[in-house]
């Protein structure tokens, strides 16, 4: 009944059918390309609320949910979360290796499980996340995440750090059977004051500028996707992102507040994170339609400011027919998405 009602939503026109949840901006690691654990905050809505407001974006349309933060696992009710978001949505749970295993219990019941790990050198990837073991830990909970049913995917984020061994590293884990599918370092380039929240500053040690070899590593996955179901980055995207690099071409439009929208710790919304707060998740059905809410789309597809990789995606492939091209780059993955 979840997948028949997951496609439902999917396939309606005009509706959000994605959602990234950050539901604490707690953190347990200071990754250096990263800003989320430099502004902590200890205030976040309570599970309840939490349940009121995943009741919301159910009604209005989406159909997938990522919850992240922070890290998510650090909450004390994030069984109560996990469990009700898993019987609504294809819910995704970000962790950064350190807090799988612990909540193992909990995430058998979600879609996907996304581990951080940005290199399969162990030095490399703990002086990224600037964690002595972390590297160790995160291999460990995939490990046994994998070895336990949980459907655990690994998640790099390609900078110039790692950009040459991203071909190795996913032929590394896809070759045991586990998903890859990728972040792209990006940072806020220019924020307003009211913000929604902040992700990260310019970090010169990561910001990709041999733009050659990201051309690339785009044309290698391409090729590796023709025998390898197990990357989890679509052909379409993977060519919008050659484009971008190697042409200097945006090839989409931003379709924040449209396809997708993002929430904070205090269920404040909005189409992405850079931008002004658009109000709050208890609001939505009232402005989803609203002259407000059209302004806002009007402004954030005009905006070129980001290459964040998931807004890219959502507005290139977050659409009904999207979904559908999705349904046909994954057929063979089918069994890994529901629960």
């Amino acid at each position: 009944m979840k997948a028949v009602s997951i496609a439902a939503r999917s396939l309606a026109p005009s509706k959000p059918h994605h959602a990234q949840w950050l539901i604490t901006r707690k953190c347990n690691y200071s990754c250096a390309g990263c800003n989320v654990w430099k502004e902590q905050d200890e205030r976040e809505l309570p599970a309840s609320e939490i349940i009121k407001g995943m009741d919301i974006l159910k009604k209005l349309g989406v159909a997938e949910l990522v919850i992240s933060g922070g890290n998510p696992l650090l909450r004390d009710d994030i069984d109560e979360i996990i469990d009700y978001s898993s019987k609504l949505f294809l819910t995704t749970v970000c962790d950064n290796g350190s807090m799988a295993v612990k909540k193992i219990d909990c995430l058998r019941k979600v879609d996907f499980v996304a581990i951080s790990i940005d290199s399969l050198d162990k030095a490399k990837n703990d002086a990224i996340k600037t964690v002595p073991g972390a590297w160790k830990e995160a291999m460990q909970a995939v490990e046994t995440l994998h070895k336990e049913g949980v459907n655990v995917s690994v998640t790099p984020t390609i900078s110039q750090k790692n950009l040459y061994e991203i071909p190795d590293l996913t032929d590394y884990f896809t070759q045991k059977g586990i998903p890859v599918w990728y972040c792209l370092y990006s940072y806020d380039i220019e924020e307003e004051k009211d913000a929604l929240f902040r992700i990260g500053k310019e970090n010169k040690e990561f910001v990709i500028t041999d733009k050659e070899a990201m051309v690339n590593l785009c044309n290698s996955l391409i090729t590796k996707k023709k025998r390898n179901s197990r990357i989890f980055i679509t052909k379409k995207l993977l060519k919008a992102i050659r484009s971008y690099y190697g042409q200097d071409k945006r090839e989409w439009k931003c379709q924040a507040l449209s396809n997708f929208l993002v929430i904070d710790p205090l269920g404040r919304i909005g189409g992405c994170h850079s931008h002004s707060l658009a109000g709050s998740i208890f609001d939505l059905p009232q402005k989803w339609k609203s002259q407000e809410f059209d302004n806002l789309r009007e402004g954030y597809r005009a905006c070129t400011k980001c290459n964040y990789l998931c807004y890219a995606f959502y507005s290139l492939e977050g659409t009904p027919y999207g979904h559908i091209s999705l349904a046909v780059d994954q057929w063979k993955n089918a069994k890994l998405f529901f629960k």
